[in-house]
């Protein structure tokens, strides 16, 4: 009878890890099938054909205009170019001042003496140096007034801070008023900001000057091309409401 009792026992005892394995083979099985599943789609996405893809890319680009870089290019009517900020999310509160300052470039002819560029700071207003003054002086050239004018309506319309920044060449200058380049610079975007709060009342905690000589150029000068790229003024219009009055 004890004999019969152990041998039920025993004979339990094995079902119930039949059963045990049972369960462990499926769960493996499982695994096994998500893992080939995993691997199937690995490889279907790495079989992107490259060609058809920068095929497709380019053609979004050229319908779109996107540009690469930071700027687009847009060309007057006599054929040269007038760099455009592209617009992002991060620039739509320039998006007034940079049509409206393109269109006047255009319109007077001076894409060669004007560009335009957003940074971390805000929108920068580049002007060549030769068109708003006479070598080695500060004093604000006729033209440059008309073009000054035009500006101070555009940026008026708007409450951000306008930092006016003026930059020279490595060239030393050495006169009786101008020691130095740093001098020459400061003046220069003084009187910028000088015209604008006398002839419209630009209110003055709105406005900022700087000067930097030759130690910010945006080009080399050790070419003619180079110098008179850093010989400029820039307005710099930054972002947010008199905020960020100090450059990055």
């Amino acid at each position: 009878m004890e004999n019969r009792k152990r041998q039920r026992e025993h004979s339990g005892g094995g079902g119930h890890d039949g059963a045990g394995m049972m369960r462990w083979l499926l769960t493996y099985a499982d695994l096994i099938t998500l893992l080939m599943a995993f691997f199937v789609v690995m490889f279907a996405i790495s079989q992107v054909d490259v060609k058809k893809y920068q095929s497709l890319a380019g053609s979004l680009q050229s319908a779109l205009s996107i540009g690469t870089g930071n700027n687009l290019i847009a060309r007057n009517q006599g054929g040269s170019m007038v760099p455009i900020p592209k617009p992002t999310q991060d620039n739509t509160e320039f998006s007034e001042i940079v049509d409206e300052v393109t269109r006047y470039v255009q319109k007077e002819g001076l894409s060669s003496s004007v560009n335009m560029q957003i940074t971390d700071r805000g929108l920068v207003i580049g002007l060549s140096d030769t068109i708003l003054f006479e070598s080695g002086r500060a004093e604000l050239l006729p033209p440059a007034r008309k073009i000054l004018d035009k500006l101070a309506v555009i940026l008026l319309k708007m409450p951000n801070h306008v930092r006016v920044e003026g930059h020279t060449d490595n060239r030393p200058i050495r006169t009786e008023r101008y020691p130095s380049n740093w001098q020459l610079s400061t003046d220069r975007a003084t009187n910028v900001i000088m015209y604008w709060g006398e002839k419209y009342n630009f209110p003055p905690e709105r406005l900022s000057a700087a000067g930097y000589g030759e130690h910010r150029p945006v080009a080399t000068n050790d070419t003619d091309q180079g110098r008179a790229r850093n010989r400029r003024v820039d307005i710099v219009v930054l972002r947010g409401e008199l905020t960020r009055l100090e450059p990055k």
